[in-house]
């Protein structure tokens, strides 16, 4: 079976119960989460051979995170334990017109201070085919970006593929180098890109005139945006960019689009009210397409399968889309009823 790499922060996870705003309840709901992460365990739940990469401390915290992450079947045995801390994400999730929030704390996580060299990837990635990253890791200190670069250019070297999230966070970004430039050096490396409108613009200084306010989404502007991508980065062997239209913290509609360069397909659309948790939506699109392109013969295919495991994902709370194959593909089918299964 084919072996699948992903590298990034996993975090502590600290959300208020159900729709709380931080400070108005004495409770906070402790998980686990990361974009990487999140990635990891989407794959492993359908079905594929996948290590998780990261750093973390020697403590109670970081062996209880290990452990979780384990449990999914996902292969952790490359994790560095080093010094300095686990990262915190706190979390508040949004209603009607009050759109979630997410506090960082991770200053100082033992990712931040991984230095090239620390981790052996050219054993990491003996015998594997794909290699998944986000811009979120290169976002975290100087350091980290420089880790990033690195496993991205042994991955190319050994004949990996290589997927990137671009995950603009702007809350990240405070060391001096541009956002721009940084993400354009480690994006050349990149096959199969994974973006929405935002990060295109914020992470590669690429833009199409795009109205995500508007209700509605012109595809039409998407396919220009990513024909712009695969002109600037002309060894992309592909992009997908997803669709939100966001009616309200709670009421979404979901697609997404891919252009090759030869084709451009575009997934049906979901229309999600009551969302429960869209933190990690865009992680499961990105583990759903990986999936899909390994699983299915066509494009359109794997777009779809991508596309209906992020919709599950929002019904879900946590970062982790803990769904099946079967269920993904029950969706695809056309199966969206909700009805209860006896």
């Amino acid at each position: 079976m084919s072996k699948f790499i992903t590298f990034g922060e996993v975090m502590l996870r600290l959300k208020s119960p159900r729709h709380e705003r931080l400070m108005q309840t004495k409770h906070l709901e402790a998980t686990f989460g990361g974009g990487e992460a999140n990635v990891a365990i989407s794959l492993a739940n359908y079905g594929f051979d996948v290590l998780f990469v990261t750093a973390l401390p020697e403590n109670d915290i970081a062996d209880a995170c290990i452990r979780e992450i384990r449990s999914f079947g996902v292969d952790t045995q490359y994790i560095i334990r080093r010094d300095g801390r686990v990262g915190i994400y706190f979390l508040e999730t949004g209603a009607n017109q009050r759109p979630s929030n997410v506090i960082y704390d991770r200053a100082g996580s033992s990712i931040s201070q991984l230095t090239p060299g620390e981790i052996d990837w050219g054993d990491i990635f003996e015998g594997a085919t794909w290699f998944h990253i986000t811009g979120i890791t290169p976002a975290i200190s100087k350091s980290a970006k420089e880790v990033a670069l690195e496993s991205v250019m042994v991955a190319k070297s050994m004949g990996l593929t290589v997927s990137c999230d671009f995950n603009f966070r702007k809350k990240l970004w405070n060391y001096k180098e541009k956002t721009v430039d940084v993400m354009r050096q480690l994006v050349s490396f990149v096959d199969v890109g994974i973006a929405n409108e935002e990060d295109c613009q914020k992470s590669l200084g690429i833009t199409v005139d795009v109205d995500v306010e508007s209700g509605t989404l012109d595809t039409n502007k998407y396919r220009a945006l990513g024909d712009k991508v695969l002109e600037e980065f002309p060894k992309m062997k592909m992009i997908a960019i997803t669709l939100r239209e966001s009616l309200s913290a709670d009421t979404n509609g979901w697609s997404a689009c891919l252009n090759d360069g030869g084709g451009f397909y575009v997934s049906r659309k979901y229309m999600m009210s009551d969302i429960i948790d869209r933190v990690g939506g865009g992680d499961s699109f990105a583990g759903g397409l990986i999936a899909g392109l390994n699983r299915y013969k066509s494009k359109q295919e794997a777009l779809e399968f991508a596309v209906a495991a992020s919709c599950l994902k929002h019904s879900i709370p946590g970062d982790f889309n803990l769904v099946k194959v079967d269920e993904v593909e029950k969706l695809m089918g056309g199966d969206g009823s909700g009805r209860v299964s006896r």
